[in-house]
């Protein structure tokens, strides 16, 4: 059984998107925010223009410690529970969760309902 942990969300403005690329170019590039690198490629997450296929982010308000549990699966949960489809890249300090950007108004209502204070 997990544990539901309330959190301060910010919807960030941006549209961002979600990239493979198979080299290292973008990196020399200003507008990424997120880079995983694994064995099979490099993905990518950055700022775009508006875009009808961009994603949304939601953005934790404050850090929170390493070992506290539940922190991602509290807003990933309600969010796969509805039906959206989601994509998450974690810092050090904080979760960024996307949305596509035509499902951000829907992501905002649902996590609210689950008892998160979102700011949008």
């Amino acid at each position: 059984m997990s544990t539901f942990v309330p959190q301060s969300l910010s919807l960030r403005p941006d549209i961002f998107a979600i990239e493979r690329h198979d080299s290292e170019d973008i990196v020399g590039t200003a507008d990424w925010v997120a880079l995983v690198r694994a064995p099979d490629g490099l993905t990518v997450i950055r700022t775009v223009a508006d875009t009808a296929d961009g994603w949304r982010a939601f953005q934790g308000q404050s850090s929170h410690d390493l070992d506290v549990p539940g922190m991602l699966l509290s807003i990933l949960a309600p969010l796969g529970e509805a039906g959206l489809p989601v994509f998450a890249a974690s810092t050090y300090d904080a979760d960024l969760v996307l949305v596509p950007a035509s499902h951000a108004e829907k992501a905002v209502a649902v996590l609210r309902t689950a008892g998160h204070d979102v700011t949008a």
